[in-house]
């Protein structure tokens, strides 16, 4: 058995069909990918927005006015960043609306969905920066689940490979390899970038959950941590790709904006941290919170507070008060002494 052979046995196959008919009615394995993948990211941003004091039911309200923003946003950026099936020589301009066949840009979802967000916050009367931090980890396990859509449909995969996660590719779906100007030979093996994204998106959202819990971070810190973790690797795998893209300066588009998003990212979160450290008492917008959401907050956050410093207090400060050696009071007067006549009381 040759290598070749032994490669194509190790390969990861490609599903052979992206659309199934319910009747008349097309499922295509894309929408249905972009559709659970958000499902999951409602779910997990609910559970995370309810911890920081929100109501669950905002989140859907929220997600409203997010998500077609979004879908929107991230069409038009793939439309004008990959033109040529569009514009270019042979291109049909009509198929630029037809999302159903994939092509989605994460950085004009991201961007036209945080307006969409905007609007949904502040309609709600809840801050944008709370819920981008709830958000932030289910983004990313959404974005993991649509990668199965490019799966499906047999697209954004990354240059040849003799790896034996190596993926397999119908021919139809074959790009021109640019060093010969012909279509690569039937057999090839090609890097499964759908793969490494959806891997490094759960274990970039399993960092963020974690990093969120140990430094309760806030104003927005989360969700600039994703952007930045993020953008760390899809540099590396948009280096990977072989598909059609707009260059420049000899680097695909999505690379440069990777850069430059991710620099952003790094230097919002660190000025963020120096300026507004810690974490918000509450979800509400000033003026806007229901009656006794805002004491409800302020609860939480002093008994947070209180949780924090109890050990430091009952270790630090109420022993400092007693003297220490032979001239102050005995410790059993100091505690007969009760909690408004001792030198050690404290509340």
């Amino acid at each position: 058995m040759t290598g070749l052979t032994a490669a194509v046995h190790a390969a990861i196959p490609s599903p052979p069909e992206h659309t199934w008919y319910l009747g008349p009615v097309p499922l295509r394995a894309y929408a249905l990918a972009i559709l659970a993948g958000i499902v999951v990211a409602v779910w997990m941003t609910m559970k995370r927005w309810v911890a920081r004091g929100g109501i669950a039911d905002d989140v859907l309200d929220i997600a409203f006015w997010a998500v077609p923003f979004g879908i929107v946003g991230g069409r038009i950026y793939h439309v004008f960043s990959t033109p040529d099936p569009y514009w270019g020589e042979g291109g049909d301009p009509v198929s630029a609306l037809y999302v159903w066949e994939g092509g989605l840009g994460i950085w004009g979802a991201v961007a036209l969905g945080g307006v969409g967000a905007w609007i949904g916050c502040r309609r709600k009367g809840v801050s944008l920066a709370v819920f981008a931090d709830a958000l932030a980890p289910g983004l990313l396990v959404a974005q993991a689940v649509g990668r199965l859509g490019n799966w499906f449909n047999q697209e954004l995969f990354g240059a040849p490979t003799t790896l034996p996660w190596g993926l397999q590719i119908d021919p139809a779906y074959f790009p021109v390899d640019p060093a010969t100007g012909a279509a690569y030979a039937e057999g090839t093996l090609f890097h499964p970038t759908f793969l490494y994204e959806m891997i490094w998106n759960l274990a970039a959202a399993a960092f963020l959950i974690w990093l969120d819990r140990r430094y309760r971070l806030g104003h927005g810190r989360v969700f600039w941590a994703y952007v930045a973790v993020y953008t760390l690797g899809r540099v590396w795998i948009e280096m990977l790709r072989i598909d059609t893209a707009e260059h420049v300066l000899g680097l695909r588009l999505n690379v440069w904006t990777s850069i430059i998003v991710g620099l952003g990212a790094v230097v919002a979160f660190v000025v963020i941290g120096r300026l507004r450290s810690g974490r918000e008492a509450g979800v509400w917008l000033p003026g806007r919170a229901p009656a006794g959401a805002a004491d409800e907050a302020d609860e939480q956050d002093s008994n947070e507070q209180h949780s924090e410093h109890d050990g430091a207090d009952d270790n630090g400060a109420d022993r400092a008060d007693i003297p220490a050696g032979g001239d102050g009071p005995d410790r059993a007067d100091v505690d007969a002494a009760g909690p408004d006549k001792g030198p050690a009381a404290h509340s």
